[in-house]
């Protein structure tokens, strides 16, 4: 089982998960989606493609762009579509 948690509470949880380059990508089904908004941001990444971003929100506190997620991931990362990766303070275990 992995698990993600900010400022204590658990943001999402799977038994299923893919690991790429060292991060977890949990099932978008994964994700406790209160705890998740829409952020404008994006970034490249040269193989695994443009990556979109959510804020974590927990208790009115707000991680900007904590989460990210390839919503049209290369062929070579085609594992990942439709999961999501953490950062920013975001603690992961399994």
């Amino acid at each position: 089982m992995a698990s993600a948690k900010w400022n204590g509470k658990v943001i999402a949880e799977s038994d299923e998960f893919e690991v790429v380059e060292g991060n977890i990508y949990f099932p978008q089904t994964a994700l406790f989606p209160q705890h998740f908004r829409p952020s404008d941001h994006t970034s490249i990444c040269s193989w695994k493609g443009v990556a979109s971003y959510y804020d974590v929100v927990v208790d009115d506190q707000v991680n900007e762009n904590a989460a990210w997620y390839y919503p049209e991931p290369t062929k070579a990362a085609e594992k990942i579509k439709n999961h999501v990766a953490f950062w920013k303070g975001v603690e992961v275990s399994t």
